[in-house]
């Protein structure tokens, strides 16, 4: 099969830092074109819409989109109407009837869909999964806290209605959750902060159970300073169980089980390039559905305000 004719959408950080570094060393793609407001990537045709893009360039086969969610659907709609296959960053749009209706666009075109979670792909989550999967969970406490200002400074989009605030790192970790847990959960209570001035939240208290009764409850905080906390903590009856780091590392009881080099965009991409080959979609909304459902049953508190 000849390489995928890719463009991506929205040049920012992460394309910089992530995708473009990921598509470059694999050979199931020819990046061919950009279109992006702000920025640029060298050695290629550079647009600054899709539609100018998608017009100038019909070799293209698949569209990665990494714009804010809230502009995502747009974009996502004309790629697939013409018929090129998407690839949408995290979260995968702003609402879930949106992200519904690209996903039956997508089937009625023959096209690939895929809904990348990058955190899925950290090194020692498959391992937890595994280790989960043949024990009792008694109880699962997950602690993601980093600081805004050093992630994401100066990026108003993330503080705007649809830019999901906390969120945006919180629905990683809501993503490994949905991945390793053996069982579906749901939220059974939850509080959200949100600074005085701003459409979103800064912190979340969550709350969460299963069938079972799964004693789950989430901290997530864009305030914290020196080092950041991205730490997934179970009670089972194989030991205590740490997924550390993001997901890069797993002990149990102490002891380190599992850790290897982080390679969480490379394999999203040869995720997509298998989608690809085989007619197939990937769109779980699982992680964005945990968020909705804390948005919907989450009780507001203010807070004092934040500027950057």
């Amino acid at each position: 099969m000849s390489p995928i004719n890719l463009a991506i959408v929205g040049v920012g950080k992460i394309v910089r830092d992530q995708h473009l570094p990921a598509v470059a060393a694999n050979p199931d793609y020819r990046l061919i074109a950009a279109a992006s407001r702000n920025g640029t990537v060298d050695g290629i045709d550079n647009f600054r819409s899709i539609e100018e893009m998608l017009s100038a360039v019909p070799a293209i086969d698949a569209v990665s989109l990494c714009m804010p969610p809230q502009y995502r659907y747009a974009a996502a709609e004309k790629a697939l109407a013409a018929g090129k296959h998407v690839f949408l960053e995290k979260p995968p749009g702003a609402t879930l009837s949106e992200v519904a209706d690209l996903e039956a666009l997508a089937a009625e075109k023959g096209l690939t869909l895929f809904a990348s979670w990058h955190s899925r792909y950290a090194p020692a989550v498959e391992a937890a999964k595994t280790l989960l999967s043949g024990t009792t969970i008694r109880a699962m406490r997950v602690i993601w806290k980093e600081d805004v200002r050093h992630w994401h400074p100066n990026q108003e989009w993330i503080w705007q209605a649809g830019g999901l605030g906390v969120f945006d790192p919180g629905i990683n970790a809501l993503s490994i959750v949905t991945h390793i847990l053996p069982r579906p959960v749901f939220i059974t209570a939850a509080t959200l902060e949100f600074p005085e001035n701003r459409d979103a939240p800064i912190a979340a208290a969550i709350t969460f159970t299963d069938a079972r009764g799964l004693d789950l409850a989430a901290d997530f905080d864009w305030r914290q300073t020196g080092k950041q906390s991205w730490d997934i903590v179970a009670e089972t009856d194989a030991g205590e169980m740490v997924l550390s780091e993001g997901g890069a590392k797993l002990s149990v009881d102490g002891r380190l089980v599992h850790a290897a080099p982080e390679r969480e965009y490379p394999a999203l991409y040869e995720r997509f390039a298998a989608l690809v080959k085989a007619g197939r979609s990937d769109v779980d909304l699982a992680p964005l559905r945990h968020v909705a459902d804390a948005f919907m049953l989450g009780r507001r508190k203010f807070v004092e305000a934040f500027h950057d």
